[in-house]
C-alpha cells in the first residue's frame, strides 16, 4: 500500500514508518521537517503543515490509507493546538478521498472500572492532562462524522522504546493490565498492531486498545 504518515519521524512515528517499510509499503512521511529522516528505500518525505488544510490535502492525495501521529505536546495550549491539528487532518483525508484514516490515539480515555476514564481518575497525572483532553476530544469527532472510515488506537498507560515481541493483547475500551496491574506496550508492538489493522481491518469506525 501507500501509506502517508502524519509526525512520521516522532516518538510514535518513527515506530510506524519503521514497521510499514519492513512490511514493503511505501511509506510517505509527512513531517515538518524533512531533511532529519533517514534515506531509506520506499520511504519519501514531504515537507507539510497540519494547519494548512488545503496543502495537507494535497500532500495525501493518492495514498491507500493515512495514519496520523500527530502530536502536539511541545505547545503552550497543547489541547487546543492538537485538537485544531487533527480537526485539519481530517478534514484533509476527506478532501483528498482518503479511503481510511488510523490515529494514534490516548490512553487516557480508556475506562480503568465500568464508566470511569482514567482522564477524570483524581490521580490523573496534571502534566499529561493537555495532551490527553485533546486525544479524547479527537475520538469524539471521528465518532459524530461519517463521512470518513477510521480507527482510532490507544496505546497502554505505559509506552515505551523496544524491540518488538509480536505478543500483545487486543480490547477495545477498557484499560489492560497484566498479572502485575501493570499496563505497557512498547512503540514496537504498539506499530505492529496498527500496521495489522492497516493490512486486515478489524476494527472499522471504533476505537481499540492494545497492551501486554
Amino acid at each position: 500500500m501507500h501509506i502517508a504518515i502524519i509526525g512520521a519521524s516522532g516518538f510514535i512515528g518513527s515506530a510506524l514508518t519503521t514497521e510499514a517499510l519492513e512490511r514493503g509499503h511505501q511509506v510517505r512521511a509527512l513531517v515538518s521537517r524533512p531533511e532529519r529522516l533517514t534515506q531509506t528505500e520506499g520511504l519519501t518525505g514531504v515537507k507539510v503543515d497540519v494547519m494548512d488544510t488545503a496543502a495537507l490535502a494535497l500532500a495525501l492525495e493518492g495514498a491507500d490509507l493515512v495514519i496520523s501521529a500527530f502530536s502536539g505536546h511541545k505547545e503552550a495550549d497543547v489541547a487546543a493546538y492538537y485538537i485544531q491539528g487533527f480537526k485539519s487532518i481530517l478534514a484533509a483525508s476527506i478532501e483528498a478521498k482518503v479511503p481510511r484514516l488510523l490515529v494514534v490515539g490516548g490512553a487516557a480515555s480508556l475506562e480503568y472500572a465500568p464508566g470511569q476514564m482514567l482522564l477524570t481518575s483524581p490521580d490523573f497525572p496534571a502534566a499529561y492532562l493537555g495532551s490527553a483532553q485533546g486525544a479524547y476530544q479527537a475520538l469524539l469527532l471521528l465518532k459524530a462524522q461519517q463521512q470518513q472510515n477510521w480507527s482510532y488506537l490507544s496505546p497502554a498507560a505505559e509506552i515505551f522504546p523496544a524491540e518488538k515481541t509480536g505478543i500483545f493483547r487486543l480490547g477495545k475500551d477498557q484499560l489492560l493490565t497484566d498479572a502485575q496491574g501493570q499496563s505497557r506496550i512498547s512503540t514496537a508492538d504498539y506499530a505492529l498492531a496498527m500496521l495489522d489493522e492497516a493490512e486486515q481491518p478489524r476494527h472499522q469506525n471504533q476505537r481499540f486498545c492494545v497492551a501486554y
